[in-house]
């Protein structure tokens, strides 16, 4: 097979891994408000497994390339990957399917490019790391941005309940790239998603075996059916490999700044496809997003390994 080398991730250019960041965090956007339209066919945990196995499938071939070293990997590495699969896989995607059932679209994807504020708090408590004056800031607007979207009583299918579940696949994430930062200077990003998304098959399997009997296997179509492909291949494959790719080239604080696509693309479908209202509370919300992943952005540079 002939590669391009100019298209490989190690010869990208800062422009090139900004724009693989970008679209990482269109992707998530994209499937975070997509996947209330799936949740009409499949419950959550039935979702979640149908998604692990799709990409299992799809991925086949890297975990066979990867079977014949997985004796050698230490076991605290692991472990360190089993929990970044439990975090950043399993309890991020049932929060986050739970959340979408009960909140809009454009919610959701707000209060997902909250992360590198909840991401700065997180590490202050788990890593002991000094939470600095911009640090401190950032996290006050997230929760003036959470606190702002749960005043929003006009919205329709929005609720406190599914707003809880979203902040909840927040902390998830955050937890998982507190992990990412562990293990991405020793596994490449195929190893990392064929890790995790093998253990969030596992760990899903005994919830979706009662929800499966549930699913309105009759009542999917094909369009249900490819929209399933494209939910499993952007959330297991896609986006994580772009990200991963994108942080060897930027350092992290600045790549922060690309999750402001998420926000964008999820209300965009929230409002175009499910006729979702934009309120002045939406608008706050999105400021104070915004306005947190400039600051954490604006900190001085870290090596993004």
């Amino acid at each position: 097979m002939i590669v391009n080398h100019r298209l490989s991730p190690q010869s990208w250019n800062k422009s090139t891994a900004y724009m693989a960041l970008a679209f990482s965090m269109m992707l998530v956007g994209a499937y975070v408000a997509l996947s209330k339209s799936l949740l009409q066919y499949f419950p959550p945990f039935a979702l979640a497994w149908v998604r692990f196995l799709i990409a299992a499938v799809v991925m086949w071939p890297w975990l066979r390339e990867w079977c014949g070293k997985i004796h050698s990997v230490p076991k605290h590495d692991r472990w360190a990957l089993f929990g970044m699969s439990f975090f950043g896989n399993f309890l991020f995607t049932i929060c986050m399917l739970f959340g979408v059932a009960h909140t809009s679209a454009t919610a959701a994807g707000i209060i997902m490019s909250l992360l590198p504020a909840v991401i700065a708090l997180v590490s202050a408590w788990v890593l002991r790391e000094h939470l600095t004056r911009v640090g401190l800031a950032s996290v006050g607007l997230a929760v003036l941005g959470v606190m702002s979207l749960s005043l929003n009583k006009d919205s329709v299918g929005q609720s406190w309940l599914g707003n809880a579940f979203m902040v909840g696949a927040l902390l998830c994430e955050a937890f998982y790239v507190i992990g990412a930062k562990y293990l991405t200077a020793g596994y490449t990003p195929k190893q990392i998603a064929v890790a995790m998304n093998t253990f969030g098959l596992i760990l899903t399997t005994p919830l979706a075996v009662f929800q499966l009997p549930d699913v309105a296997w009759a009542q999917i179509g094909w369009n249900g059916w490819l929209l399933m492909v494209f939910y499993a291949l952007a959330a297991s494959v896609w986006a994580t490999w772009l990200w991963f790719n994108g942080l060897r080239h930027v350092p992290a604080n600045r790549a922060g700044v690309m999750t402001v696509a998420l926000p964008l693309t999820a209300a965009a479908i929230g409002v175009a496809l499910y006729h979702e209202s934009w309120t002045v509370y939406h608008t706050v919300a999105f400021a104070c997003a915004v306005a947190g992943v400039v600051l954490s952005s604006g900190l001085p540079a870290t090596d993004g390994h």
